[in-house]
């Protein structure tokens, strides 16, 4: 069952969230954070199959708060369009979209679960951010996370268990970067996957069945331990 609901970010912020719930009792809770094209059709999917892997699955609107209602898709006009909202969010004064997903991950264990944190490209990074800087997680999964291997991004300390996945073959996410992360980072698993960037996305051209189906059950069987 699905279904979207309004949450409050701890400043009095409104903003969409999808909702996917599992059939029986929740294993856990999962926040599932978009790439630069919105909540869209694939990030549904996403939080779908989580569901039906038996947790509870909340995909918040990280757009809302710069333009609401945002569904693109994958064509060079809608990625240059993901791009400009993302730096629109980033510009945001701190803590910003960040708030969001506190009470994302405050609504997801809210019934007493354990809550992690799944994200893509854009998400990726805010999966890592939140690892290290949001109250509240017990596992984060970022997915070839844009920026989360330059800048400040190394020096920061994950609060819970981190699993990373990157592509060897990433256009935007050079693999010396991925490996010098690892270095400033031996508390963190890292997966390198012979794939490109965005290879978990199946309505993408990058898009790798192989890399994406191992990299899933990595990711559910690191969710098993350290959420149920």
């Amino acid at each position: 069952m699905s279904e979207t609901i309004q949450l409050t970010a701890g400043d009095g912020f409104a903003f969409p969230a999808y909702v996917a719930r599992p059939t029986g009792a929740a294993r856990g809770a999962i926040v599932v954070v978009q790439e630069i094209f919105g909540v869209n059709s694939h990030i549904r999917a996403v939080a779908d199959g989580y569901a039906a892997d038996g947790f509870l699955a909340i995909a918040p609107d990280a757009f809302h708060r710069v333009q609401h209602g945002v569904q693109l898709g994958y064509t060079p006009e809608d990625i240059q369009a993901g791009i400009a909202l993302k730096a629109s969010v980033e510009h945001l004064a701190a803590p910003g979209v960040l708030a969001d997903l506190q009470a994302a991950i405050d609504y997801a264990g809210h019934a007493g679960h354990k809550v992690g944190m799944v994200g893509y490209c854009w998400g990726g990074l805010l999966t890592w951010r939140s690892a290290c800087l949001l109250r509240g997680l017990a596992a984060a999964a970022p997915y070839y996370g844009g920026g989360m291997t330059v800048g400040v991004e190394p020096a920061r300390q994950a609060l819970c268990p981190v699993l990373c996945h990157f592509g060897a073959k990433d256009h935007a996410i050079p693999l010396e970067s991925v490996e010098a992360f690892k270095l400033a980072q031996p508390a963190v698993e890292v997966q390198v996957h012979d794939a490109q960037h965005g290879f978990n996305c199946d309505q993408r051209g990058s898009f790798d069945a192989i890399a994406a189906a191992l990299a899933r059950e990595r990711t559910v069987a690191f969710f098993m331990r350290h959420l149920a």
